[in-house]
């Protein structure tokens, strides 16, 4: 506590010294008496060379990040170009099983996991989210089928580490920051909200945005500088996450025609994704924010309902009503592989990647089953019976482990683990 004390007194030295050094005599003199500071503080631009120097190493910091991930990405996940014989090192989804069970009070629809894998969040028609521990919830594993209600668990290592309400309609996308304990919502009340998740007893958003239309989705620049956000209309917008300020692609001529269903960056930053009810992929240039490619009719015309890019960027995958997943090449703008033999006809289903792009997982609207393909050769493999009782409305993928959730209509989402890998 002494400590604390000493270096706040330091911290208002430097702020009065600086205020002197500017000429701001007035503002000194009634800080200082605010304070208690009665030692002299002759004026000096030492607090503006120490915040100098700490915003440039910041910005180094986040250059060197970017560039280590960069360079890791490339290296990992699929690539058919220089694959010949390659194997899956990664079990298929039906080897998964179900670790936790965690419930909602209404159907769940979005999840999503931080970048380390260490968290998820679950948001709800009940306008809920629950943000969990992973590590708790592999802990839990003898007892995968205890819903997080229960009476009598020790609250210290409940898997259930935040609960936050601060929607007024369902949650319909999450997403957590790159590099802060930051978590972003969307919901059907047209906000866009952050969650400071640091704090164990906030459960209200530090900021709110107002959109015109329900959220669709989310997607952070791996900077965590910007944010993406589609809705139930044709422009994509970009946040600046620090001043909230807005922008729209510069030529509507090249939007969508109609309400883009999802929009995703990728993980090397040059580019970002879209599909919409239009039928159609577009590729956008992560800087200029212009349309670089336009993939039309991309699932026979049907609407589309997702897109995820693969590691190296080099491809994206897309599932659509027409019950197709695509894999796409983007140099060629060819599609490349075709994934079938799942039902995704009436509800936004996403595909996915797990964590080592091996395997592409889809929920099948026929039975509430996983289904999964080989990525590399599309065979498609034996199913995972969810368990659940009703639709699958998401499916998130851990980005570093064995591990996805599934969120149902019948209010649950399952936490799917593979011990080992």
């Amino acid at each position: 506590m002494a400590e604390a004390i000493k270096q706040r007194e330091t911290l208002y030295k430097l702020i009065i010294s600086q205020l002197h050094y500017d000429g701001c005599e007035a503002v000194a003199a009634a800080l200082a008496k605010t304070t208690n500071i009665i030692s002299p503080c002759p004026p000096c631009a030492r607090l503006l060379e120490i915040v100098n120097l700490g915003l440039a190493a910041e910005a180094e910091g986040i250059v060197a990040h970017l560039l280590t991930l960069a360079n890791d990405l490339a290296t990992k996940g699929i690539d058919l170009e220089y694959e010949s014989d390659a194997h899956s090192t990664t079990p298929p989804a039906a080897i998964y099983e179900t670790y936790y069970v965690t419930a909602h009070k209404a159907p769940c629809r979005a999840a999503s996991f931080s970048p380390n894998g260490k968290l998820v969040a679950t948001g709800s028609v009940d306008s809920s989210i629950k943000v969990l521990d992973v590590d708790r919830m592999v802990a839990k594993n003898t007892m995968p089928q205890v819903h997080d209600q229960g009476q009598g668990m020790n609250l210290e290592n409940h898997p259930v580490i935040r609960t936050l309400y601060d929607h007024a309609e369902e949650v319909t996308a999450l997403e957590f920051h790159p590099c802060a304990p930051v978590l972003i919502s969307g919901s059907k009340d047209c906000t866009v909200k952050l969650f400071d998740i640091s704090k164990p007893s906030v459960k209200k958003a530090y900021k709110a945005v107002q959109e015109a239309e329900v959220i669709n989705s989310m997607s952070f620049h791996p900077s965590g500088d910007f944010v993406l956000v589609s809705t139930e209309h044709p422009t994509i917008r970009l946040y600046d996450v620090n001043t909230f300020q807005c922008f729209v692609p510069s030529n509507p001529r090249e939007y969508h025609t109609e309400p883009v269903t999802m929009v995703k960056y990728a993980p090397s930053a040059n580019l970002y994704a879209s599909c919409s009810n239009d039928g159609s992929i577009k590729i956008w240039d992560g800087v200029s924010n212009r349309c670089v490619a336009t993939f039309p009719k991309a699932h026979n015309g049907a609407e589309i309902f997702s897109v995820q890019f693969s590691f190296n960027s080099k491809y994206v995958i897309s599932s659509g009503k027409d019950s197709l997943v695509y894999l796409w090449e983007l140099a060629t703008g060819r599609a490349v592989n075709m994934y079938t033999g799942s039902t995704m006809t009436n509800y936004r289903t996403q595909a996915i990647f797990n964590h080592t792009e091996d395997f592409i997982l889809v929920a099948d609207e026929k039975n509430s089953s996983i289904s999964c393909w080989d990525t590399r050769t599309t065979e498609k493999l034996k199913a995972l019976p969810s368990g659940h009782n009703n639709h699958i409305r998401c499916l998130t993928h851990s980005p570093v482990g064995a591990a996805f959730v599934s969120c149902s209509d019948d209010f649950r989402a399952r936490f799917w683990y593979c011990e080992g890998i």
